[in-house]
């Protein structure tokens, strides 16, 4: 799979998987099975979802500064070493 903006792609599947419960209180929470630890809780459904993806994006940067072994999300592998291109291929 070959995707312009990885790490957008990332959050942007990893959301699609995102599953919300709504609360005794009417408020909800979230959560991405695929991704342990990210929940998020909101007074809305899309307070909550906000939140989930903020959650989320902080989780990945941790995840990638501290070399955490990253989940794969519908074929975006993170863990992957970087594949570098000659510099030969870009034109002067």
């Amino acid at each position: 799979m070959q995707t312009q903006y990885i790490l957008s792609e990332y959050l942007n599947q990893a959301m699609a998987q995102a599953e919300y419960d709504k609360l005794e209180d009417n408020s909800f929470s979230g959560h991405i099975p695929a991704c342990k630890g990210v929940i998020a809780f909101g007074s809305t459904l899309r307070g909550c979802e906000d939140e989930l993806r903020s959650t989320l994006e902080d989780w990945l940067l941790l995840g990638l500064k501290l070399g955490h072994v990253l989940p794969e999300i519908n074929g975006i592998d993170l863990n992957r070493e970087p594949v570098n291109e000659s510099l030969e291929s870009v034109p002067a």
